[in-house]
């Protein structure tokens, strides 16, 4: 199954000179999101994954469903004010803009391996928030997972030093 074949591709979208990469097509069809999750799932078993963490909220789609077929536990990472708990907190830059995330003050253990997983790296600004919370609460990041790399961005460069699987890549085609 080719996946790219369920990626939209929509010009000027958010702004001016941005060519949005819409996984929503991947995620309507069933067969193409299985197969999606299953190549996920495949890497973060073969990592060692203990836990998967995903940013908010494509990271949550694709995350969640990776945690269940492998049997572990999935921890969100939200935008500011919508976890009900303590929280820690990273900044980060996008590739239009910058933002926020918070995840709970106790939702890594000490030790444990995590893998990311989000629906694209573009500038690797939202994984580099995320890698820097996992790490302030003693876990581990054994990979970064995505659908998509988009990588004329070079997010790749900002994560050196961490395993990293896309399951396809984009240029700014």
């Amino acid at each position: 199954m080719n996946l790219k074949d369920y990626i939209a591709t929509i010009p000027n979208y958010p702004i001016e000179g941005v060519m949005f990469r819409d996984v929503t097509p991947l995620m309507g069809n069933g067969e193409a999101f299985k197969e999606a999750t299953r190549q996920l799932a495949a890497y973060a078993k073969k990592v060692g994954a203990d836990v998967i963490c995903g940013p908010e909220s494509r990271g949550f789609i694709f995350g969640c469903p990776v945690a269940t077929e492998l049997g572990i536990g999935f921890v969100p990472v939200r935008k500011p004010n919508k976890l009900p708990r303590e929280v820690i907190s990273a900044e980060y830059s996008l590739e239009y803009g910058t933002n926020k995330l918070e995840m709970h003050k106790d939702a890594i253990k000490p030790g444990q391996k995590v893998v990311i997983i989000d629906d694209l790296l573009a500038t690797g600004g939202t994984v580099e928030a995320v890698i820097k919370m996992v790490h302030e609460l003693g876990g581990e990041v054994v990979g970064c997972a995505f659908i998509i790399d988009l990588v004329d961005l070079k997010g790749r460069e900002h994560l050196k030093g961490y395993d990293v699987f896309a399951l396809l890549e984009y240029e700014g085609e």
